[in-house]
């Protein structure tokens, strides 16, 4: 279920923000929540400060794309776009490390890549179209 539809079941107001709007927002929730759901399962004892940076770089996609969203200039918007393309790779790299040791299974690790695959390109996407406007 996507973050807009999961608002309007649990029967919040009917605003709806700007950065909600933006698929690619509600992909990078998806993959948190997906990311977040497999992290839970790991030993606490190990690997502390990578979970911690895992948690914290893919929470960082989507709140760098709600952020610029909210920005005044189109530039801005462009440049936060950019951050959280770096937090994603940044996430690809953490699930590289976590798959080699085993935290992370294969198919989970094809699951993570495919949905940032989509989430690159789309981002691309709109960062070209923003700059043509």
């Amino acid at each position: 279920m996507s973050g807009l539809a999961a608002l309007r079941k649990l029967k919040m107001d009917d605003y709806v923000f700007p950065f909600e709007k933006l698929e690619i927002w509600k992909l990078a929730v998806d993959l948190a929540d997906f990311i977040l759901e497999l992290l839970e399962r790991f030993p606490q004892n190990k690997h502390f400060r990578l979970i911690a940076q895992l948690e914290a770089a893919v929470s960082s996609i989507a709140q760098n794309i709600a952020e610029g969203k909210g920005r005044q200039y189109k530039k801005e918007f462009i440049q936060y776009l950019y951050i959280a393309i770096g937090s994603l790779f940044e996430v690809l790299t953490l699930t590289e490390l976590f798959t080699r040791r085993k935290l992370i299974s294969r198919e989970e690790a094809v699951t993570i890549r495919e949905q940032a695959k989509v989430i690159h390109r789309k981002t691309y996407s709109l960062i070209n179209t923003l700059k043509k406007r």
